[in-house]
Parts: structure tokens; C-alpha cells; sequence
């Protein structure tokens, strides 16, 4: 009798010990709803990634973290407690806290971006820099939300559409929301495809998204050594804070452009890049566990987050309309939309809504000059609001 009594206690201590009984157990009493809430959640940001191919590469890997997380007793993120060792998300994720993946981020994709048309058409940092209207309206917005100046800087970032310098900038300025603040900028960067489009025609004609822009003049080996170098010294010199993301994106493009260190653009934009990519996307995604990500506080960031990056959109079409009337009609003011600093996303949009009005319209290197031009100036209003606030 003894041995069948201490073997129906292991069975009921095995049942106890599963994640299912401690939903079942705790659905109501704790917050395993909570629990099945993300999990949903996850299960739905999975399935855009994987069957509507909404930027896959960034959304599978923070829908997975996420899964990972919220699944009870994973203990993927569990801090070292005496001699027990931590989860291993949580080692992963000092990667982000220590603000190390983002400027990594920032290499690979100077590598992949080329700023020719941005060169080639100077005009493009004003549609730009436009676009960065949605991380000012997001900071204000957030401060009248009743949220600290240093948690409103990190929350304006999301209106960018950029998320590692959204990353960068919460580590420093509002750690607490790293989790909701990182996972609403990636998820926004991901979801261009869904948001952008509406805005962009419902803020222009169709004769507008019709336009056939001039070819882009071709832009010298020279110009393209000479430009990361000085952006990064004029940059550098005026917003010192800025260098880890600027540095690091001027130099990545500096070591494609160079033709001198293919190997190490290479490196930096397949292998290093995916890498970075992976551990990045699944310990932000394992920072939205339903204790932290289920409250008033991520609702309000997750709803500014998505105005700031719409009136970000807008603002970049409504400029570029402006600049069609200055231009006498030369201009596709579609191209705004791009200013953004979701690359090559917001571009590849442009293009898309741009050909479905007009099949012989291609806007895509015409849209890159307002995109890399967005990843810049969203580098620099996080350098603003870091000398502002740290």
C-alpha cells in the first residue's frame, strides 16, 4: 500500500508541477488569464509571420519569445537566484539591457543601405525629417498621459517606426517599459504593410500616385566614401550621444562603400546581422510576459506608439505634396511615406501602392532617399532627447 500511495503522490506532484495545472489552478485566483491572453497574442503575430510574411525575420523571433515566455513555468527568463542559474533568454537579453545588439543592428543595416538616392536627391532629408513628427507628437502626447519626460522621449521613439534606436533609448531613459516600448516599435516596423497604405491614399489623389519621377542622376565612389565619414563627424560633434547608433551605421555603410573590405560587409550584413537579429527579436519578444505587458500603462504606449508612426506617415505624405505643388507636379508625394525609419519596409510599400495605380511607376530608389534619411534623423531626435534627459 505504502509503494502505490508514494506513487499516486508523484502523479499528483508531476500534475502539479505542469504548466496546464497552474492554469487551470490559477486562472481566476492569480493571472494564468493573463498568461493565455499572450498566448493568444503570440499565436497571432505568428500567424502573420509565417502566412501573411509580414517582415517574418523580426516578427517570428518576437512572437517566439514571447510564446516562450508566457508558457507558466518556463522560467526562459528567470533571474539567477544563490547558486541556481538563470533562464537563457535572460543571459540573451543582456544584449539588449547593456545596449549592445541595437548598435549591431544599426552595422548591418549601414551595410545594406545605400545612400545614393539620398545623394542624389538631397530633397529627400526634408520628407525625412518630416516624418519625425510622430515621435514629437507621441512625447507630448505621453507627457499629458501623465508619463515622466524620460518615459515619454522613449515612447515618442516608437513614432520613428525604428526599433533599435527605440531600444537604445529606453535602456537609458525608462528601463521599466522596456518590454512594452520595444515590442510596439517592432511590431509597428513589421505591421508597414498594413498601416501605411490607407494613410497614404487617403491623403492623396490618384493622379498624385500616378506621377513618374525623374531618374535619379548616378552618384560618384567618392560622394558615397565622403558621406558617412562627415555625417558621422558633424553628427558626433553636435549630439556626442548619438554615437554608438550613428557611429555604428555610418561605419557599416563606410566598410560597403569603401570596396576595400568585402569580406567584412559581408560578415556584418548575412551572418553577424541574422544573428543579432535572432537574439534581439526573441528577448524582446520574452520581455512581454502578461505581468508586465498587461496594464494600463503598455495600453497607452501601445496606442500612442501607433498614432505617433500614423502621424508620422502622414506627415511625410502631406510633405510630399507640398514639395508636388513645388515642383509643378514632379514630385510623388507617396514618397513621404517612406520618411520613416522602417528599412527597406516603408519603401518597398511606397513602391507597391505607387505601381498598383501606375504598373510603369517604380518609386522604390526615390523612396530610399526619404527612408535612409528617416533612419537618420530618428538617430537623431533619440540624441536629442538623451542630452535633453539623461
Amino acid at each position: 500500500m505504502e509503494f502505490w500511495s508514494r506513487l499516486g503522490d508523484a502523479f499528483v506532484g508531476f500534475g502539479e508541477s505542469t504548466g496546464i495545472y497552474h492554469i487551470c489552478h490559477n486562472f481566476f485566483a492569480g493571472n494564468a488569464w493573463g498568461n493565455v491572453v499572450m498566448i493568444l497574442l503570440a499565436l497571432g503575430l505568428m500567424y502573420l509571420a509565417i502566412k501573411k510574411e509580414y517582415e517574418p525575420l523580426l516578427l517570428l523571433p518576437i512572437s517566439f519569445g514571447m510564446l516562450l515566455v508566457n508558457l507558466p513555468l518556463s522560467g526562459v527568463m528567470d533571474k539567477p537566484v544563490g547558486d541556481q542559474i538563470g533562464g537563457l533568454l535572460h543571459y540573451l537579453y543582456q544584449g539588449d539591457e547593456l545596449g549592445i545588439f541595437p548598435p549591431l543592428i544599426f552595422m548591418g543595416v549601414g551595410v545594406m543601405t545605400d545612400f545614393g538616392p539620398l545623394l542624389a536627391n538631397p530633397k529627400s532629408f526634408l520628407l525625412g525629417a518630416a516624418a519625425q513628427f510622430g515621435i514629437f507628437f507621441a512625447f507630448f502626447g505621453a507627457l499629458v498621459l501623465g508619463f515622466t519626460p524620460e518615459e515619454a522621449a522613449s515612447i515618442g521613439i516608437i513614432g520613428g517606426a525604428d526599433g533599435p534606436t527605440a531600444i537604445f533609448t529606453t535602456i537609458q531613459l525608462a528601463h521599466h517599459l522596456l518590454g512594452p516600448i520595444a515590442v510596439a516599435a517592432y511590431s509597428y516596423m513589421s505591421l508597414v504593410p498594413i498601416i501605411q497604405p490607407p494613410i497614404m491614399r487617403a491623403l492623396t489623389t490618384k493622379e498624385e500616385r500616378m506621377i513618374k519621377m525623374d531618374q535619379l542622376r548616378p552618384v560618384s565612389h567618392l560622394e558615397k566614401v565622403l558621406f558617412p565619414i562627415i555625417v558621422t563627424i558633424v553628427v558626433i560633434l553636435i549630439l556626442p550621444s548619438t554615437a554608438p547608433l550613428i557611429g555604428m551605421l555610418m561605419f557599416g555603410n563606410l566598410i560597403k562603400v569603401s570596396g576595400v573590405t568585402e569580406k567584412l560587409a559581408d560578415t556584418a550584413s548575412n551572418a553577424l546581422m541574422y544573428m543579432i537579429t535572432i537574439f534581439l527579436g526573441i528577448t524582446v519578444g520574452a520581455t512581454a510576459s502578461a505581468e508586465k505587458f498587461i496594464s494600463w500603462d503598455t495600453a497607452s504606449i501601445v496606442i500612442l506608439g501607433l498614432l505617433a508612426f500614423s502621424i508620422g506617415t502622414a506627415a511625410g505624405v502631406l510633405f510630399g505634396k507640398l514639395m508636388c505643388k513645388a515642383s509643378g507636379g514632379k514630385v510623388n508625394p507617396l514618397i513621404g511615406a517612406a520618411g520613416v525609419s522602417a528599412v527597406p519596409m516603408a519603401a518597398r510599400v511606397v513602391q507597391k501602392v505607387g505601381q498598383k495605380e501606375n504598373p510603369s511607376n517604380f518609386l522604390l530608389m526615390h523612396a530610399m532617399g526619404p527612408n535612409v534619411a528617416g533612419v537618420i534623423g530618428s538617430a537623431v531626435a533619440a540624441g536629442v532627447f538623451l542630452t535633453l534627459y539623461k
